[in-house]
């Protein structure tokens, strides 16, 4: 057993989030485990930008009220208790509503020994996409 002490909150790069939006790793997996999850508060407004999973991720939110959406597909309402996935190289966002904080665990996984890089980071997401619903 080992307990891992909390290490400081990360504030999310600019090239990667749009507002202010902070997380903590709460698992970090070691080989064999491939297993990843952080903590992430996005403020209100606040999202990533496009992105893909090599082996897919899985978002469980916690509070707040928050907004995702699959490239050509419609921004989808998540609120607290919802758990969104995401399917392997499927390109999305994820991020808070214009008015509401949110905070989500985000869960994947690396994709494993020599198999490539375990996200793809695209474009920031406009505001004609983030208001699009």
């Amino acid at each position: 057993m080992e307990i891992l002490t909390k290490q400081p909150s990360t504030k999310g790069p600019a090239e990667m989030f749009t507002g202010d939006v902070w997380f903590d790793v709460i698992a970090k997996g070691e080989e064999p485990s491939r297993m990843r999850v952080n903590m992430v508060r996005f403020a209100p407004g606040a999202r990533t930008a496009w992105h893909c999973h090599a082996v897919g991720q899985t978002l469980h939110v916690t509070e707040g009220i928050g907004l995702v959406q699959s490239r050509s597909g419609e921004v989808v309402v998540m609120r607290p208790g919802d758990t969104v996935y995401t399917p392997p190289g499927e390109w999305h966002w994820h991020g808070a509503a214009p008015d509401h904080f949110m905070c989500h665990l985000a869960m994947w996984e690396g994709p494993g020994e020599g198999q490539g890089p375990e996200s793809e980071w695209g474009d920031l997401v406009t505001d004609d996409q983030y208001n699009a619903r």
